[in-house]
Order: C-alpha cells, then structure tokens, then sequence
C-alpha cells in the first residue's frame, strides 16, 4: 500500500487498485486478446474474462514508494509482438500514475499465448 499526502490528509492506496487499472488499461491496447492466468491443475494459461482482468497482473512496491507492474498477456496472431508490448508499457505507466499519482518504475509484459483465429 502506498500512501499519498494532499492538503486535505492521507491517501492509500492498495494493491487491489493498481491491479484493477493495469489491468484494464493493458487489455483496452490493440492486440491483445485479454490477460492470462495460468492453471494450478493443468498448467495452461487462460484467457481472463474482462471482469478477472486483475488476477494477470502483479504488483510490487518498492522502498521508493515507486511501484512495477508485471503482466501476463495473451495476444493476437498476427500482431507485431514488440510494438504491442511497447504500447502496453507506455499506455499502462501512463494510465497507473494519472489515476494513483504513483511513480510506475518498471512495467513488464509476459507474453503468455497467442490466439489463432
């Protein structure tokens, strides 16, 4: 949890948060299919419905008060790879600090799969 200090008291801001808006911001970016989250029973990475968009992304909080994003992925066929990816960090680190105000040290993209189809 990062905490934020305004004119008017204290901000917190929890893990959940950031999860949640990464996690929509990087499934709204061009294509990507939607997040992936891997199966503790088969070991296959599945694609997360809108709504689960969060259980794809991890959070780590640094000393700082900084935070870096990780986020698993499932793409498009067809797409170049490193232009999504690029696209991801840049809209995501964009989008966490605009919302939270936290500084977005690191964002790292696990491209999990690729649809066919």
């Amino acid at each position: 949890m990062i905490s934020h200090q305004t004119e008017n008291g204290t901000v917190l801001v929890g893990e959940r948060v950031y999860t949640d808006i990464a996690g929509t911001a990087a499934s709204k970016c061009f294509g990507v299919k939607g997040m992936a989250a891997r199966s503790m029973r088969d070991g296959i990475y599945h694609l997360l419905r809108r709504e689960s968009a969060s259980k794809g992304v991890r959070i780590a909080f640094n000393d700082d008060d900084s935070i870096d994003i990780n986020l698993h992925i499932i793409v498009e066929h067809g797409v170049n790879l490193t232009a999504v990816g690029n696209s991801i960090i840049s809209e995501v680190r964009y989008v966490v600090n605009k919302a939270t105000g936290t500084k977005v040290r690191n964002v790292n993209v696990h491209i999990d799969s690729i649809t066919v189809g």
